[in-house]
């Protein structure tokens, strides 16, 4: 499968919009992605400012995902394959190249990040019913820190859309991280 970035940017914006301090309070950014993260990055990055947002909340996401969780041979929406981590890196700057195409979905970013993570997946048609339904039978660890999706990694739409909507299982302030095993 070839990846589909313009997804896979969604799903993780939507994730990391959601976990921030004023949403789930998962990781320590404090609406970077929401409208006070945006009047203040767009100063000094008046066109690529979104981006920046991105990055930043991205970079926060990932670290603590991996202090929280990260155990060798598996993947999460937030450290997939090498392949896919490099081919997501060099579209970074096409992405960039396009801050108009972008506008309407960050604008509508930044004000989802209370309620329900799986109604704003699916709102957005991040993820499909199955997914939804798929979710609903995912269990969190005995630690409460990992939720474990059946199966060893694809890649394949199904399984990062499940990656990213694992992420429902945590609550207000208790990560828990999805992950899938890899084949080897």
């Amino acid at each position: 499968m070839t990846v589909d970035f313009d997804h896979l940017i969604k799903l993780r914006l939507t994730v990391a919009r959601f976990g921030e301090m004023d949403g789930a309070a998962w990781w320590n950014t404090q609406g970077v992605l929401g409208k006070a993260g945006r009047s203040v990055l767009a100063r000094g990055f008046p066109a690529t400012h979104w981006f920046a947002q991105a990055r930043i909340v991205y970079a926060v996401a990932t670290a603590r995902c991996a202090s929280v969780f990260s155990p060798p041979g598996c993947f999460t929406l937030w450290n997939l394959t090498a392949e896919i981590e490099d081919a997501f890196s060099r579209q970074w700057s096409t992405l960039c190249r396009k801050p108009n195409e972008w506008a309407p979905f960050f604008d509508g970013l930044a004000s989802r990040n209370s309620g329900d993570l799986l109604c704003h997946l699916k709102e957005q048609d991040l993820i499909d019913d199955k997914t939804v339904v798929a979710v609903a039978s995912l269990r969190r660890s005995a630690e409460g820190k990992a939720v474990s999706l059946p199966g060893t990694w694809q890649a394949t739409r199904e399984i990062v859309m499940l990656l990213a909507a694992g992420f429902s299982r945590g609550q207000k302030q208790s990560l828990a991280v999805p992950y899938i095993r890899s084949e080897s």
